[in-house]
């Protein structure tokens, strides 16, 4: 199959797409219009499709001409409620929305390794299902779950999944694997702390919600620092925070946010212990009352070794050894983690930087650089038929 270079025609129609989807960001729970311009780009190519899974997720299936196992690739789909900033030509078009995570390259990307492989399919040893997955920032609940709650793979069983994400800290030209988990456990929670209000000159006769929620933060903040082993991982951040009415009024609510961040289940388990007696301790010990919602996420993304070498290698024949530099995990979470609790696979990052001026993920200035969609395509193929070849090679093991 011809692999190492991706046709110039399919590589317009990808970046043309890409900005298409840019311009009509949806966010998690209403891409519907998403859904329906990848079906029409799958009804264009002859790409037999199915929908009805996750609300509006689709499966692309393309059966190679000769017989052998069943690889899965998956892209998210969804944008965020982020009024964009970036100032491309191409910006968003929808107020307060905007694809600044690169789910429209993820989606692009995929059609063009599905437009590829369908036109090569007579040389194809296998199956391929191309997964478009809707509501990956709809955390802690997701969409891969959904999708296959809803039967996405009971047709067609992935003996492997495999699935990439654009990175902006790698530049173009290199991709960043790694064996064992590359992306974190994602847990949220919010708690409500309840005192008693008052008038400032007062506080004797009130119970102040600000003063317990200033205190409960601070001593969260202990569980890192104090109680997690030092050679492992955790995060805890504080991401909102409201309450209070004027200068001279004691409060009698603080409603805060946060995330919890692991990457074994050991230390996520740790966390949450202590999380609940800090909170619950020092809430009691001055007086006030707590609401705690605790929602366990997007479990840790931990690829397989056998497949994250394969992607590793597959890239490598076509970027050179230079192309995967060691990289450290991810505190980030990723619902494809859900994925690969049931089969066996992989995630990767595709370097997609602008260089100087680069913003990270979720920025309203995030740009990324469409020189790379071509070689993700590349490399997603590579990987694919690579995976297939190894696969196929095993027979009936």
């Amino acid at each position: 199959m011809k692999i190492d270079e991706i046709s110039s025609a399919t590589a317009a129609e990808v970046i043309a797409f890409r900005r298409e989807l840019h311009q009509y960001p949806e966010v998690s729970g209403e891409e519907e219009e998403t859904s329906r311009k990848i079906q029409e780009k799958l009804e264009e190519h002859n790409i037999p499709y199915h929908t009805g899974f996750a609300g509006f997720g689709v499966l692309g299936v393309i059966e190679g001409a000769k017989p052998g196992k069943t690889v899965a690739l998956r892209a998210d789909i969804d944008a965020l409620p982020i009024t964009e900033r970036s100032r491309v030509e191409f910006s968003s078009k929808v107020e307060g929305k905007m694809h600044a995570c690169g789910h429209d390259a993820h989606t692009a990307m995929l059609l063009g390794v599905g437009i590829e492989l369908n036109n090569q399919k007579e040389d194809l040893e296998g199956t391929v299902l191309l997964v478009f997955q809707p509501s990956e920032e709809n955390a802690p609940i997701g969409g891969a779950q959904a999708m296959m709650d809803d039967g996405v793979f009971d047709t067609y069983k992935p003996d492997v999944i495999l699935g990439q994400h654009v990175w902006p800290d790698l530049p173009v030209g290199q991709i960043g694997v790694r064996t064992g988990p590359i992306m974190g456990n994602s847990d949220r929670f919010k708690v409500v702390v309840r005192g008693s209000g008052g008038h400032a000159s007062m506080p004797h006769q009130t119970v102040d919600a600000i003063i317990t929620a200033n205190q409960i933060i601070s001593s969260l903040q202990t569980i890192v620092s104090r109680n997690v082993d030092p050679v492992a991982s955790a995060v805890l951040t504080i991401g909102k925070i409201e309450g209070g009415y004027r200068y001279n009024v004691i409060a009698d609510e603080v409603v805060f946010e946060g995330t919890v961040r692991t990457f074994t289940d050991e230390t996520k388990r740790l966390m949450k212990e202590r999380f609940h007696k800090i909170v619950e301790g020092t809430a009691e010990s001055l007086g006030a009352r707590v609401e705690i919602q605790y929602l366990d996420g997007y479990p840790a993304t931990v690829n397989s070794e056998e497949w994250a070498e394969q992607i590793r290698k597959s890239a490598q024949s076509l970027l050179g050894e230079k192309g995967t530099p060691d990289v450290p995990p991810s505190m980030g979470g990723e619902d494809f983690g859900r994925y690969l609790l049931r089969y066996p696979g992989a995630f990767y990052w595709l370097g997609t930087s602008v260089g100087d001026g680069q913003k990270p993920l979720h920025d309203p200035e995030f740009r990324l650089n469409e020189e790379a969609l071509p070689i993700g395509i590349a490399v997603m193929m590579k990987a694919t038929v690579d995976t297939l070849i190894s696969l196929n090679d095993r027979g009936g093991e």
